[in-house]
């Protein structure tokens, strides 16, 4: 079964990620050892706890029908919730759909334009 999970980018790890055929991940996959990862629940709240320093993030949706499925690991993050991470690169094949959000120094970035796509879809 096809589920969406999402990564959010920095613009330099969307630089290098946009034109690989996998991306390795952000530093702090690198020192955990994998690529972290939210649900559609999770990634707003990600968003501003982690990236409400960047006035610009970059946000992937990837299809985990499209990730070696042993590699997916559900795993306790904050307050004990379940998040995705995966013990693997990310190929970029798995990626479905993009978007840039941008905001204004010291806003939250707003993730309505994701959620809209993704009721559409």
């Amino acid at each position: 079964m096809s589920e969406l999970i999402f990564k959010i980018l920095r613009p330099t790890e969307w630089e290098r990620a946009k034109g690989a055929a996998t991306f390795d991940g952000a530093p702090i996959d690198f020192e955990d050892g994998y690529i972290h990862f939210s649900t559609a629940d999770q990634v707003e709240e990600t968003a501003r706890l982690y990236f409400s320093d960047n006035p610009v993030i970059h946000i992937l949706a990837v299809d985990t029908s499209k990730l070696v499925a042993d590699k997916i690991k559900w795993e306790p993050a904050r307050d004990g919730t379940l998040f995705p991470h995966l013990y693997a690169a990310l190929p970029m094949a798995a990626v479905n759909n993009h978007w840039t959000i941008e905001t204004a120094e010291g806003e939250q970035h707003c993730l309505t334009t994701v959620f809209q796509d993704l009721n559409h879809d």
